[in-house]
């Protein structure tokens, strides 16, 4: 292998150690080098490292490997007979797209294998080589391989979720929406989602990012009614240092971090009146300004928005401003709540217990008649997300592999139900106070008392929300209005109270 260089590239060195056969994992290399000794040197260090080698002495012989074989790493000599390492390049590279390729050259031809780097080498090597120098090459070699096949692969995730085929639907009302997602999507318009909250109008923003051009770049959320009102501008467009007290470096906001993909605005409705207008002027412009700079940035991003409010009824209370309503509404997707397509309800049950399954490692085979005209029967006032946590909680409380009423929540019951229930187990009725009956207690009440009595405040209005939340199904706008609080206001006790 020779000696060891004079001056040894440090950083290489610090890459060689740091990534070990943690980094190499088991990825294939194929080593092509018309040298006996130099290409068993270098097989032998890669080996040390982890890597699964295979050796070829001679170019026609490395180029009968890789047409009959995978490789993730290429390793050849530049200069051979016959078959030499520009053709092995070019073998590679057509054949075998994402597989990187690291040449060896010696000193006279390294302008050749610049040139090789040009027409998709990944980097050379001038010998002559050291163990560390060549395992740090290939270490990063073997990073860039195994980041592409993660990206493919969560890609690939993202498909199986988000792509059309495997949105869980049966009603005539999302079959048309999916029909006008599959128009939408490869478009670059700008889409408004309307429906209840938990309606899935997230699921819609990630399908349309996921069928779209835009796919394999970011897509990226926020939800604007879930920031405090000051820090909202900085969340979107970000800050640099010093341009408020707690802005101690500069910031990317995430119209940077998606340039290129897809932002999804959640409850944009929520969003404060002065973000509107510069929200406005970066639609118009597709240029940012970070918060305390003059300095514009160009964007490229198509923006989603989503909201449960009646936009049009915001606009004329002066809570949100017509032109930015034009602007985001290019193409509207409507979500009707679960109640008005109940032919989903049970197709998507089935799906969130499988999922509940996987998550949770059970093996729960279905649901029982009289539970699945339950399912039907039930307003799902909290639409698709409180049906999918209430199928969560049945196949985590369930003990017989088989989803029945007793498996059920006593507080998702009436009474005559519920009674029917304890009844038929042959247990007792459950003394505690319903949470319905605690929230509507007068201030005397015992069951009340016993609960509260001796609380801070923090606790008392903990409690109060938490219940809230339960008795109104987790719709927040509702919770928030039988609390007597802004929904913005309720957004930022879920955080400090950890109820998110």
């Amino acid at each position: 292998m020779g000696k060891d260089a004079k001056t040894e590239d440090k950083s290489i060195e610090k890459a060689s150690s740091s990534s070990g056969k943690a980094s190499s994992g088991s990825l294939n290399v194929l080593l092509v080098d018309n040298d006996k000794d130099h290409a068993k040197a270098m097989t032998e260090s890669l080996e040390r490292i982890g890597l699964d080698c295979t050796t070829a002495t001679a170019g026609p012989d490395g180029a009968k490997l890789l047409a009959e074989n995978i490789y993730d790493i290429v390793v050849t000599d530049l200069m051979m007979n016959d078959v030499d390492g520009m053709a092995i390049l070019r073998q590679a590279k057509e054949t075998q797209p994402e597989c990187e390729v690291v040449m060896v050259t010696g000193h006279a031809s390294v302008p050749l294998a610049v040139e090789a780097m040009k027409e998709g080498a990944f980097n050379f090597l001038e010998k002559p080589i050291t163990p560390k120098r060549l395992q740090a090459i290939v270490a990063r070699a073997t990073d860039s391989v195994r980041l592409r096949k993660q990206n493919k692969q969560l890609h690939q995730r993202l498909d199986e979720r988000f792509g059309f085929e495997n949105l869980i639907y049966a009603s005539d009302s999302m079959k048309g929406v999916v029909q006008r997602l599959q128009r939408i999507a490869p478009t670059d318009a700008g889409v408004l989602i309307t429906g209840e909250t938990g309606s899935g109008k997230d699921v819609i923003a990630q399908a349309i990012h996921q069928n779209s051009p835009r796919k394999k770049k970011p897509f990226v959320a926020i939800n604007t009614a879930a920031v405090a009102e000051h820090l909202v501008e900085s969340e979107l467009f970000g800050h640099v240092k010093g341009a408020f007290t707690d802005a101690i470096s500069d910031r990317e906001g995430k119209f940077e971090y998606a340039n290129g993909g897809t932002l999804f605005l959640d409850e944009v409705g929520d969003m404060p009146m002065a973000t509107q207008i510069k929200l406005l002027r970066v639609l118009e412009e597709r240029e940012i300004t970070r918060v305390g700079d003059n300095k514009p940035i160009p964007v490229n991003v198509r923006v989603l928005a989503a909201t449960n409010k009646d936009l049009e009824k915001e606009i004329d209370e002066g809570r949100f401003r017509s032109d930015l309503f034009f602007r985001l509404k290019i193409v509207t997707v409507h979500l009707d709540p679960l109640s008005k397509r109940r032919e989903d309800i049970l197709p998507l049950a089935d799906f969130f217990r499988k999922q509940a399954n996987k998550k949770n490692g059970r093996n729960v085979k279905g649901f029982s008649q009289d539970l699945r005209r339950w399912l039907l029967d039930e307003q799902w006032k909290g639409n698709v997300r409180q049906l999918k946590n209430v199928v969560e909680s049945l196949v985590v409380m369930d003990i017989d592999d088989h989803l029945d009423m007793d498996d059920l929540s006593p507080d998702l019951l009436d009474e005559k139900t519920a009674a029917e229930l304890s009844k038929k187990s042959g247990s007792p009725a459950s003394s505690n106070p319903s949470t319905a009956d605690l929230l509507e207690s007068e201030p005397g009440d015992d069951a009340a008392s016993s609960s509260l009595v001796g609380k801070s405040l923090k606790e008392i209005e903990r409690w109060a929300i938490e219940h809230t939340l339960t008795l109104a199904n987790h719709n927040r706008e509702e919770t928030a209005r039988i609390l007597g609080i802004s929904e913005r206001n309720l957004y930022r006790k879920l955080n400090d109270y950890g109820l998110r």
